[in-house]
């Protein structure tokens, strides 16, 4: 039988979710939690992958397992991992279900803050200076419908393509202080939504305009693009899957 478990963690205690010869991941710690309790190797498979200090509000990651899940086992789990990591649900789900290929968008939101504070830097970008919220709100614009995003993908990826179709791209201001970038896609590439809020601070600022923003999506060419954001700002935080996969 196959399980979706949805989860969130704060990423800055972690090398990535995905596991890794070296340092510590989410994958490594969610794994170790479920061999404990069902006592057995579990192998979690991740909707998508997340840098080194990147957060998820919502992650999914399926597993097999053919014999009746322990009671309260999303409890039992909550007991064991540490506290920067929280399983939310767990529900049985059709045997061809994947976390990953069945997905129908993702969204992350990226957090920014005009402030220094000591107790919000681990989940905000702080960011000195005024942005122009109505100009990059422009230029992202352009990031809307299906295209070649390779101008914000990591170097030498091992993607198959580098399309992906993009729904929402947009900045909410939420205080004087505090602004949030939520962009929805049917997929991302590796490092893409730290390129673009980079690219866009840059036209927030003054140094690019919104046809050079454009210009750098055509090009293709990552070099174009400004510097990649920091990750601490970033958190996944909703994906959405067909209903028909759920059994339970």
């Amino acid at each position: 039988m196959r399980y979706f478990v949805t989860f969130a963690y704060r990423g800055t205690d972690f090398h990535g979710s995905q596991a890794q010869p070296n340092g510590n991941t989410v994958q490594t710690e969610m794994e170790k939690a479920f061999a404990t309790i069902l006592r057995e190797p579990v192998a979690l498979t991740f909707a998508g992958r997340t840098d080194a200090g990147v957060h998820a509000e919502k992650m999914v990651a399926h597993f097999d397992f053919d014999k009746p899940l322990p009671a309260k086992l999303d409890k039992r789990l909550n007991g064991l991992l540490p506290e920067s990591i929280a399983v939310r649900d767990i529900r049985q789900v059709t045997d061809t279900a994947h976390a990953r290929f069945d997905a129908k968008t993702r969204t992350y939101r990226y957090r920014i803050t005009n402030r220094k504070d000591p107790f919000t830097n681990l989940i905000r970008t702080y960011v000195g200076g005024i942005l122009d919220f109505t100009a990059m709100n422009k230029a992202a614009l352009h990031l809307l419908g299906e295209q070649d995003f390779s101008s914000f993908c990591r170097v030498h990826t091992d993607a198959k393509t580098m399309i992906c179709t993009v729904c929402e791209a947009q900045w909410i201001q939420e205080s004087e202080t505090e602004a949030c970038f939520f962009i929805t896609a049917n997929r991302f590439l590796r490092n893409m939504v730290r390129a673009i809020v980079g690219t866009l601070f840059e036209v927030g600022r003054g140094k690019m305009t919104e046809e050079q923003f454009a210009e750098v999506i055509a090009s293709h060419d990552r070099c174009h693009a400004g510097h990649s954001a920091p990750a601490e700002g970033l958190s996944l935080v909703e994906i959405i899957y067909p209903q028909n996969i759920y059994i339970s």
